[in-house]
Order: structure tokens, then sequence, then C-alpha cells
């Protein structure tokens, strides 16, 4: 049986994934307490192939080490659950629940909103530490949140999942990233006028950056150390890797290189993603 546990902060898409699970035929089963989950997997195992359970802060025990020896336990059996952290920067969970006019779950304890969503993070950081993966959700919409988790839970015949994100710098680097790639270093498109409106993707940037013997080097150094490591990733049962490549802005370097990083990756795995996070 396969087993996807689904946490994260309020207002990240926990619900809208559980959905979206149970549409592609997961038995799904929301804010289960941690300490039922063995025995809810044990009662499951004989009638159901694939099954997401939802926890959230209200779920987890409070001692840490509780909830590491439950899913310790869970992979020593065989379950090897699969653990999926769902969050977004505290201004996007604001606005979400302003637009929804939602209650967050902690409010109930006489919090403000902004304590509600600062507690709830504090409660999280055991199961953060236990994920798997890691998405930021923050610059999704409901269909871009759909279509990011049916990728990046590997639905297709290979299972492990690479994603490649370009990035800027000075919009924060993505909480979802495994590794990163500064590309600051390398000759900026920006301080030329005439390419300041392109992006990465167009001809008048990728001919500008082409020229560097630095680019084609980085781009080859980023691909070696990938290749090296990424087998040691599934070597230990991970399923997913994002490489996240880092400029300035994150409009021009780092999507020409993400592009490149993606097409490379794109003829020999089954499994790649790509996302310019601060592309329109």
């Amino acid at each position: 049986m396969r087993i996807i546990i689904i946490s994260g902060r309020s207002g990240s898409g926990k619900s809208s994934t559980l959905r979206l699970l149970e549409d592609l035929d997961y038995y799904c089963v929301d804010n289960v307490p941690a300490d039922l989950i063995p025995s809810l997997i044990e009662h499951l195992q004989s009638d159901v192939k694939k099954a997401a359970i939802s926890i959230d802060a209200r779920n987890i025990p409070e001692d840490v080490d509780k909830l590491n020896q439950i899913i310790t336990a869970l992979r020593q059996n065989g379950d090897s659950p699969e653990i999926i952290y769902l969050d977004a920067d505290r201004r996007t969970l604001l606005n979400r629940f302003t637009e929804t006019r939602r209650k967050h779950p902690l409010t109930k304890e006489g919090l403000s909103l902004k304590e509600a969503i600062n507690k709830e993070k504090r409660l999280l950081l055991p199961i953060v530490h236990l994920a798997d993966l890691v998405i930021d959700t923050s610059g999704y919409n409901l269909y871009q949140l759909r279509e990011a988790v049916t990728q990046r839970l590997g639905e297709q015949a290979e299972h492990f999942s690479l994603l490649i994100e370009s990035f800027g710098y000075k919009f924060g680097v993505p909480i979802d990233s495994d590794y990163v790639f500064d590309a600051r270093f390398l000759p900026n498109p920006y301080w030329h006028i005439e390419l300041r409106e392109y992006s990465g993707l167009e001809k008048p940037i990728v001919d500008f950056l082409e020229k560097f013997d630095d680019v084609e080097q980085y781009f080859q150094a980023i691909v070696d150390f990938s290749d090296h490591w990424i087998p040691k990733f599934k070597a230990c049962n991970r399923s997913y890797m994002t490489l996240a490549i880092g400029c300035t802005g994150g409009h021009h370097r780092s999507v020409y290189l993400a592009e490149r990083i993606f097409s490379h990756y794109q003829k020999h795995r089954k499994n790649v993603q790509l996302r310019h996070r601060e592309l329109p």
C-alpha cells in the first residue's frame, strides 16, 4: 500500500490536496491524531492500495520524539509513508484567510490571526523535519497546486520526481529546494538596457549568455553535480528532488539555466518538471 501523510499550515492547500488525492483513487482520511496512524494503516492494509492521511497542528503529539518514533516504526515495518508538507509565506496565508473569511483553527484559543499563524508554524516544526517533500504554495492558484502535486507525486511510470526551479534572491530562496545554485556571479543582462525587458526564455537573453564560457561551465558543473547525487537520493528512498537556480531578480540568468537543465533531464527522465517562480 502506498501511504502519503499530508501536513502543513492552515491555508497552504491541505484540503485541496486531499481532494485531489481522492480524485486519484486514494483512500483519504482527514485530521487523524498521529497516535492513531499505525492502527489506521493496519486496518486499511487488506483492502486499500493507496491511502492519504491528513494531520494538522492539533493532531501532532507534544512530545517530538513520539512523532519520530511513530514514523520510524512504520518505516521499519515496511509501510514507508511519504510525508508531504505544504507551506506558504505569512503574507499569502493572511490574504487567503482574509479572502475566504475562514477562521484559523488556532484562533479559538483567543489568538489573533497573525499569532495563530506563527504558533502553528512552531507546532509543526517536528513534522517539517520528517518531511520527504516540502511544497511552497505561495505563488499557486488552485489549478497550479493540483498540477504541482500531481506531478510531484510521480503517478507516472517513474516514481522519482525532479523539479527544476528558477527564482530571484531578492524575493527569498524557495523553501522546498534540496540544492540551491547561485547564478548571480554570471554576466547580468539586466545592465544592458536593450535586454532588460526580455526573460531567459527569449532569444536575445539566450544569445547574450551563450557568449560567456563561465555560463557554459556553470551549467555543466550543475549537471555533473546532480548526475552524481540523484542516484544517492533514490538509494535512500527519496522520491523527490528540487534543484533551485537563483539570480538577483529571477528573470534572466536563473531562467536560462533552469531551461537548459530541464531540457537536459527531460531526455533521460520521465518525471521532470520546470517552474519559473518569478515569471508571470
